[in-house]
């Protein structure tokens, strides 16, 4: 039987990348091929980098290669490449960097205007691969095209907004995005609903894939962290409930 304890969902969680500027500290770090290591820096809450998050050599901190606004979220791309996914518009994009091909620029090309924008990542290179998932694909498997440059990744699980039609119906879902298979499967959240809940203030934050019981595991903002019934979609208990103030 998969060990469900609390201890381990626990520290599983605590290891998930959740969104930019938030959660820039477990963000994965990254070394080139040639064994040159890549940092995270966060640029506090005041001034005109205030809450973005850049990405640069550890000897050349001042020299950012890569910059993040809000609610964006890295992850490794075998064997030495960085993926992003990110809120867009109308949909999620994903997008795929050699992290040595990234050139140098300066942070007065992204002062003040960036962290006000919609866009959410500045880079002076172009991505070796970008590609858009739509938001509010009906509940269950699509079909998805993933560029050559991703599909070495097995699985990356999107909490995301829902269309409801009702204060009944789910307003989160989870994009489990198989980029490996071309796949994607829209798990909407039966549990979190408008009547139940401050849509808004209260958000599913990340989520993660138990390797042992297979079982999707998240956190909830303003609520706590959860952990899935098996068909992804039906909360079966809290694993920590948030305490409040």
């Amino acid at each position: 039987m998969s060990d469900l304890s609390t201890s381990r969902l626990k520290d599983l969680l605590q290891r998930t990348v959740g969104p930019t500027p938030w959660y820039w500290k477990i963000f994965p770090a990254f070394n080139s091929t040639s064994g040159q290591r890549f940092v995270w820096t966060h640029h506090g809450s005041e001034g005109p980098l205030a809450y973005l998050v850049s990405l640069s050599l550890e000897q050349e901190p001042e020299k950012p290669r890569l910059a993040l606004n809000t609610y964006c979220r890295p992850f490794h791309v075998p064997p030495s490449n960085l993926g992003i996914w990110c809120p867009e518009g109308r949909g999620i994009r994903f997008v795929c960097f050699d992290p040595i091909q990234l050139k140098a620029f300066d942070f007065a090309e992204i002062a003040g205007w960036f962290k006000r924008s919609s866009e959410r990542i500045y880079a002076a290179t172009e991505p070796l691969a970008d590609f858009e998932i739509q938001l509010g694909l009906a509940a269950g498997m699509h079909n998805v095209e993933v560029p050559a440059e991703l599909r070495e990744v097995d699985e990356v699980i999107v909490p995301t907004s829902y269309p409801a039609k009702s204060p009944d119906d789910p307003a989160f879902a989870m994009y489990v995005v198989y980029l490996q298979a071309g796949l994607a499967e829209v798990l909407p959240q039966k549990w979190f609903t408008a009547s139940q809940y401050q849509v808004g203030k209260q958000w599913i934050t990340r989520a993660a894939r138990d390797p042992e019981s297979h079982r999707i595991l998240g956190e909830c903002f303003g609520s706590g962290s959860f952990l899935l019934e098996e068909d992804g979609c039906r909360l079966e208990r809290w694993i920590e409930k948030t305490v409040s103030a």
